[in-house]
């Protein structure tokens, strides 16, 4: 730290509680009150000076002596004391600490050039100029310092002089800091003198963000300006302003949490801190990260920043909502607002946003006086539209253990994403069972809409064992996960297995179109355990007959009705599913001519009986 000895006289001020006096020969003429301390002093040291004190003394009343009081000057007694051993010639240590005090005591006692060579005012801006502005620790300390005398240190320009003096040595090339310049870094063990290779140490790379810790010491409203001053030069990139931001917050504000309780008092504060770094962050996407952003977002829901600050937040996490994790979305409504456990609307606002950049915009450009439209496809790319589908899947999945979770908003967010490709819906099923346990007394049609989101095609080999259990499923999903799953069987062992019919494929979850309005519904019902366990015997027993064809076309086709019509006790009718394999087989037989030497019917009840079933059910929430 730097500092400054003014005078070479011996310090002759005796302190006798509120009283101080100067131990000389001569008695004092004059009495100074500041505040509640009198000063016993000399009028010569003193008026020789002191414009300020020159006029207070002529104007006093002589009848009563000469008394002055002054009690507004800038740093009460410390800060005159300081003034008036100046005047004496006595020894002044002034530091970073001291300085803006006694600067701001020298302007109000007037101690100009103009009254004497050599004044307290000329001394103090030189030692500012030559040695505080050029140090970082004494810039960081003396602005600290202007806080508690701030117009008054704005108007002597000392505090705009310390924060650009700041900025600069913030945005110097690291090759030209030194380590020195952190005073609030905590040394590493070789700083501490002992290592034989010290010089090595010295030498070392300086961080790009080595003046982060320090201004965490700052107040918000000075650390604001340094930022602002930062971010004008453009010499500091926007990472390393965000990392800044970042350890702030960290240091500022109150972690996020349902059990942190925010007293009354210190709400106003943490909004006006929260409000501000957000107001400070980079414009560019990807400077700051996106679960950092999340945290913002519950520290002002929590604050209650208003509809302004938490929707620019919204948005710049949109814009890189592929970073978050589900953990991250699990916001929590603020004071309990809402009759769900998380707030999904939120959320579905940062996914409106992300999808909101897939989007072809459409420009108007004027070309030899004719406007021309052009339009610019969307900016996301298929890894980025992927990470968020499963994290919405995941999301989904979460929040579908809530019974008070309308329908809606889970349709709402799936559908939003129904689009972006994900080579699994894993997610998308363990979300949709999830949903169907928390919510058990949804209707037909609503069970058939939620479904539909999912495509069976796309589920593992894990998911359609659960799946061909899972009693809450329409029995049309489990008619297709059933397919699904033989023919996938089929082609891993390199048997020959005829492609699925087309009707069934059009079950994608719903999808099919029956003329039929009462099978229609029966495909939307749910199965009960005996007719899933039965369902499964029939399908493979169609796999096995499909295996060996080698009659036929007629005979084909009336032993696939004959086998579909074994099919009468469960809830699916037999006139959908004859339709929809005599038609297939019937395509096939057409374009082969191959006969099949064991029909489908030759396989009695007793061999279906006997197909091994999974009979236990279980659960993925």
């Amino acid at each position: 730290m730097k500092f400054m000895k003014l005078g070479s006289k011996s310090d002759c001020f005796q302190t006798d509680g509120n009283i101080r006096c100067v131990a000389t020969e001569l008695s004092t003429d004059i009495t100074v009150h500041v505040a509640d301390v009198k000063f016993y002093l000399h009028k010569f040291p003193l008026l020789s000076k002191s414009a300020r004190l020159q006029k207070l003394v002529s104007s006093s009343n002589e009848g009563k002596g000469d008394e002055v009081h002054i009690h507004d000057i800038p740093g009460g007694p410390t800060a005159f004391e300081i003034c008036a051993k100046f005047c004496y010639g006595m020894t002044v240590n002034l530091n970073a600490y001291n300085l803006v005090a006694a600067r701001c005591a020298a302007e109000y006692l007037e101690m100009h050039e103009t009254v004497e060579k050599g004044n307290l005012i000329y001394k103090i801006d030189v030692f500012l100029n030559s040695s505080i502005f050029r140090s970082w620790k004494d810039s960081v300390i003396v602005l600290q310092t202007t806080k508690n005398l701030l117009q008054l240190s704005e108007e002597l320009k000392i505090t705009p002089r310390c924060i650009d003096a700041i900025a600069s040595k913030a945005s110097v090339d690291v090759s030209k800091v030194d380590w020195s310049y952190t005073y609030n870094r905590k040394k590493i063990p070789e700083e501490n003198g002992d290592d034989a290779n010290w010089n090595s140490v010295r030498n070392r790379t300086v961080p790009n963000d080595w003046w982060v810790e320090d201004l965490s010491e700052l107040g918000i409203d000075f650390y604001k300006r340094v930022i602002v001053t930062l971010k004008n030069k453009g010499l500091v990139s926007n990472e390393v302003i965000g990392e800044a931001l970042k350890d702030y917050a960290h240091k500022k504000l109150p972690p996020s949490g349902k059990s942190v309780k925010i007293q009354h008092n210190d709400v106003l504060k943490f909004r006006s801190i929260l409000d501000t770094i957000v107001y400070l962050l980079p414009a560019e996407k990807g400077s700051i990260s996106c679960s950092f952003l999340l945290k913002l977002l519950k520290g002002a829901l929590s604050v209650d920043s208003g509809e302004r600050v938490t929707m620019e937040l919204v948005k710049r996490i949109g814009q890189q909502l592929e970073e978050a994790s589900v953990t991250d979305l699990l916001i929590r409504p603020h004071d309990g607002e809402g009759s769900t456990a998380y707030d999904p609307l939120i959320v579905k606002k940062m996914l409106e946003e992300f999808t909101t950049q897939d989007r072809t915009t459409e420009i108007e450009m004027e070309h030899e006086g004719e406007f021309q439209e052009i339009r610019r496809p969307g900016i996301l790319s298929q890894a980025s539209k992927l990470m968020v589908a499963k994290l919405i899947d995941g999301y989904l999945a979460e929040i579908g253990k809530d019974p008070n979770l309308p329908l809606s908003m889970f349709l709402g967010m799936a559908e939003m994403v129904s689009s972006f490709s994900r080579p699994r819906h894993d997610g998308l099923y363990r979300a949709i069972d999830t949903f169907l346990k928390a919510h058990p007394g949804i209707s037909k049609s609503e069970r058939k809409r939620i479904c539909k989101l999912m495509d069976c095609k796309k589920l593992s080999p894990e998911a359609c064992m659960h799946a061909v259990q899972n009693e809450r499923l329409p029995l049309r999903v489990v008619v297709q996960v059933l397919f699904f799953e033989q023919a996938r069987a089929a082609a891993s062992s390199g048997s020959s297995t005829p492609d699925l019919p087309k009707a069934i494929k059009n079950l994608n979850c719903g999808s099919s179109r029956s003329t039929n309005t009462n099978n229609d519904e029966d495909w939307d019902g749910v199965a009960s355990s005996q007719e899933l366990r039965a369902l499964r015997g029939e399908i493979a027993g169609l796999r096995l007959g499909s295996g060996v064809r080698k009659s036929g076309e007629n005979r084909i086709n009336n032993t696939d009705k004959a086998a579909i019509s074994k099919m009468k006790g469960l809830i699916m009718s037999k006139k959908i599913l004859s339709t929809i394999w005599s038609r297939k087989e019937k395509g096939r037989d057409d374009n082969s001519g191959s006969d099949s030497s064991e029909s489908l019917g030759s396989t009695n009840i007793d061999e279906l009986k006997g197909t091994p079933t999974m009979r236990g059910r279980h659960s993925v929430s």
